[in-house]
């Protein structure tokens, strides 16, 4: 019994917080690359895969991978909670997946699926999402490497205690056949106001698929661009090595960070006092607007954060930005209030929280070096 509650307090710690580690670290070129994810899918030899799987296969498989790493938190340094997507609400759900640190696959799995989650949020594990695990690294800034071995410190610890489904000429064997080889998906999660502004992104994105590389949504496959944020990753995962993956994603990350910054320059350049303006608007409405949609507070906190970035806009710390862009969604709106909101109620919530979050940071900033 008390082992449920102490699950039970941990879940809701993941929830309530709308901050994770990724959004208050810095990491390189954090002005345009948010975060890095890297995710391994793998599968274990003997079970059915999760597509055609029983419930007690799933119940086997959640209670070697959690016994492994729960057993390996010492090794690991990392304190890992262990959560059944069945014991969290629906809404609780929905903020897991807000935050990045599930799937909304595993959040429509309640029967079989599970997650563990690291303290600080970086590691979370997926157990019977589409794969028996996936194993997600997520990092600030631009951090490819270090999140890769991360995942791959993670990924040798359970392959040395369980049988990986593994094929000498396929490599690992997932689900789907886009995942198998490496079962690596890296991406990096990047804001690009002013190359949309300079409407450069259809161009970019049809040179991106070329080079076997997908840009998605903020969340994902079938996601929309909210706020100007991409998520640039690798689409093939067999017949290269994880090296190359790795190595390819760098290079794009790297080139479409410079021509972002080109853009952000000539966008100052050719018209500064409407860019200007733009921007303080957009903290105007943040700061005093009283009802606002997903999609406006996407796009005013996509102009604060260029503001942030050129100098422009000064006071408001970035980590505030990222907080702001997880709990303007749905799901932690009605966290929040602690009740289920209709379309407008969420609108007025949204414009209130956005309110005093910024009016809160500006605030801390300005107390700066203040007697305790």
């Amino acid at each position: 019994m008390p082992e449920e509650v102490t699950i039970h307090m941990s879940i809701e710690n993941f929830l309530d917080n709308s901050r994770s580690s990724w959004m208050e670290g810095e990491g390189e070129h954090s002005d345009i690359v948010m975060s890095t994810r890297i995710r391994l899918a793998r599968n274990l030899n003997g079970f059915r895969f999760p597509l055609a799987f029983t419930e007690d296969e799933a119940h086997k498989i959640d209670q070697s991978v959690s016994s492994t790493l729960l057993d390996a938190d010492e090794e690991l340094q990392k304190n890992f909670t262990s959560v059944h997507i069945k014991d969290v609400s629906e809404l609780g759900r929905q903020v897991l997946v807000e935050k990045h640190l599930i799937s909304p696959k595993l959040a429509n799995s309640p029967n079989t699926g599970s997650v563990l989650l690291s303290e600080d949020e970086s590691v979370s594990v997926m157990v019977n999402e589409e794969d028996h695990i996936r194993i997600q690294c997520l990092f600030p800034g631009l951090q490819i490497q270090q999140a890769y071995e991360r995942a791959d410190t993670i990924d040798r610890l359970l392959e040395k205690e369980l049988p990986y489904a593994f094929d000498e000429q396929f490599g690992y064997l997932t689900s789907c056949p886009t995942n198998t080889g490496t079962g690596l998906r890296a991406s990096v999660m990047m804001h690009l106001p002013a190359l949309t502004k300079t409407k450069q992104m259809n161009r970019i994105v049809t040179i991106i698929s070329r080079l076997g590389m997908v840009v998605r949504g903020i969340y994902g496959e079938g996601s929309e661009a909210l706020g100007n944020v991409y998520q640039v990753s690798n689409q093939t995962t067999l017949g290269k090595t994880e090296e190359d993956i790795l190595a390819d994603l760098q290079s794009i990350a790297e080139q479409i960070i410079q021509k972002e910054r080109e853009a952000r320059d000539a966008l100052l350049q050719h018209s500064p006092n409407t860019l200007e303006d733009r921007l303080y608007r957009s903290l105007g409405t943040l700061s005093y607007a009283r009802l606002m949609t997903t999609e406006e507070a996407a796009r005013c906190l996509s102009d604060v954060r260029l503001g942030i970035d050129i100098g422009l806009i000064k006071d408001i710390d970035m980590s505030i930005l990222n907080e702001c862009m997880i709990f303007m969604q749905p799901g932690f709106l009605q966290k929040y209030a602690g009740t289920t909101l209709n379309a407008t109620e969420r609108d007025m919530f949204r414009a209130k929280l956005l309110r005093e979050r910024l009016q809160k940071g500006e605030k801390d900033n300005t107390k700066g070096e203040e007697p305790a």
